[in-house]
């Protein structure tokens, strides 16, 4: 490990200082910025352990790995000498999902609960809003509710994180974005059975209208009237609402009609991590609720809508319910979530590999913060890995907290303009090896986008 981080730091001195991005190389026409919430080194090296037998056991070991700082301008940064003799001092100064969201798409360091703004309340440009000005199409998608703090920090503006009604309003009407992915159907609850929508009176539910913006609005995307002017020519471009399963098949066998899509997964908040039965239970012991998409459903049908542009695209893709496992300290679900993030990176890579090229294409796969300080046993007052117990067996753990941590986390990226990570290394985290910073996410994107 040691000659690596060597490695990768001699690599950063050298793009650092002799800025060998030729002017001349052409950037990728397409951005894929996966998100695992919540997902920490541990996190990741879990689902390694159970399904591979080994902590790397995921192919995207095998990109150009590298840590990364999520701190907030609610913190006071990061301190690797510090993290490596207080075994508490990461559970000091986190950031939450919707400022370190608002800094990977914008470049600018927040506070807590903000989205899209600065912290003098300042709205801040989007990615999105850099590939639209390159004519290229947008999305963003997640496996929680749409209006929930990463996908919202990606798509809008806010104060704060919590209104997530006008949150919605503000993404579907007043968005600009061709595809939205995510839950928080007002008729479903989190096993997805109908509470709503139904009989004589089908606006009348037992769940929420609130994560969609409201029953009124509600109404609007059903009749299939909801969104505004997302191109710029004056006229109405409306949503077209997919719902159920075979909406969702549809858009990944690439048979779904409709310029915008607004992808409403039929569940409350998210689709497996909330299903009845024991949470704490070892992973699958529970079975799936079926009749749900996963994560690498939705990603071919998001790849789909959005490459239909010649000019390429900008996707923002969140594993959402990592980070909800890690707040309920939920291990068996935990190794779900993230097994479900990985199948989708392998779809991606699928799809790269036989409709793109990695030369058209950037990959980057990385987190917004770490939750539940996951260890291996026996940590505190020392920081111990996971305890490999073999494929297919649950690995020894603790958590250490319920809430965020402000530890590294990692960062994998392959494709066109990876390598420009390792000229903004900023130190070297002893447990971790070379880190960079969130705020560097859209500095890469913006360096070599074409």
């Amino acid at each position: 490990m040691r000659n690596k981080q060597c490695l990768f730091i001699a690599m950063a001195v050298f793009w650092g200082v002799t800025g060998a991005w030729a002017a001349e190389k052409v950037g990728p026409k397409n951005i894929i910025l996966m998100v695992g919430d919540g997902m920490g080194f541990a996190q990741v090296e879990a689902a390694g352990l159970y399904f591979h037998g080994k902590p790397d056991g995921q192919p995207y070991w095998a990109f150009q790995p590298l840590a990364m700082t999520t701190w907030s301008a609610s913190g006071d940064g990061y301190d690797p000498e510090a993290a490596a003799k207080d075994f508490n001092y990461i559970k000091k100064g986190s950031t939450d999902s919707a400022a370190a969201a608002t800094t990977m798409s914008s470049g600018v360091k927040t506070l807590n609960k903000r989205i899209g703004q600065d912290p003098d309340g300042n709205d801040l440009r989007h990615l999105y809003e850099d590939a639209e000005a390159m004519g290229k199409a947008t999305g963003v998608l997640t496996t929680v509710y749409l209006s929930h703090a990463t996908p919202a920090a990606f798509a809008t503006h806010a104060k704060s994180r919590n209104n997530v009604e006008k949150i919605a309003q503000n993404m579907i009407v007043n968005g600009t974005l061709d595809l939205l992915i995510g839950a928080g159907h007002p008729w479903y609850d989190d096993d997805n059975k109908q509470v709503g929508g139904l009989g004589d009176k089908p606006y009348k539910t037992e769940g929420s209208y609130d994560r969609l913006g409201g029953e009124e609005l509600w109404r609007t995307i059903s009749e299939g009237k909801a969104g505004g002017d997302a191109d710029g020519d004056g006229e109405a471009d409306p949503w077209r609402l997919v719902d159920s399963l075979a909406g969702f098949e549809a858009l990944a066998k690439g048979t779904q009609e409709g310029d915008r899509i607004l992808g409403v997964l039929p569940v409350a908040t998210t689709l497996q991590l909330n299903r009845g039965g024991n949470k704490k239970a070892a992973p699958y012991a529970v079975p799936a609720t079926p009749n749900l998409p996963d994560m690498a459903l939705l990603m071919n049908g998001a790849l789909n809508v959005l490459s239909r542009n010649p000019k390429g695209f900008f996707l923002m893709a969140e594993g959402g319910a990592i980070d909800w496992a890690g707040h309920g300290n939920a291990f068996g679900r935990l190794i779900e979530e993230q097994h479900d993030f990985d199948l989708a990176i392998a779809a991606v890579v699928a799809w790269v590999e036989e409709h793109s090229s990695w030369e058209d294409t950037l990959l980057i796969i990385t987190s917004d913060h770490e939750t539940g300080y996951l260890c291996g046993p026996g940590s505190d007052p020392e920081f111990r890995r996971l305890e490999n117990k073999g494929k297919g067996k649950v690995p020894g753990f603790e958590w250490h907290s319920k809430g965020h941590t402000n530890q590294p986390v990692p960062l994998f990226a392959k494709g066109n303009g990876a390598e420009k990570f390792l000229g903004l290394v900023k130190g070297n985290d002893p447990q971790r090896g070379p880190f960079v910073d969130n705020a560097d996410v859209p500095k890469v994107i913006r360096a070599v986008w074409r």
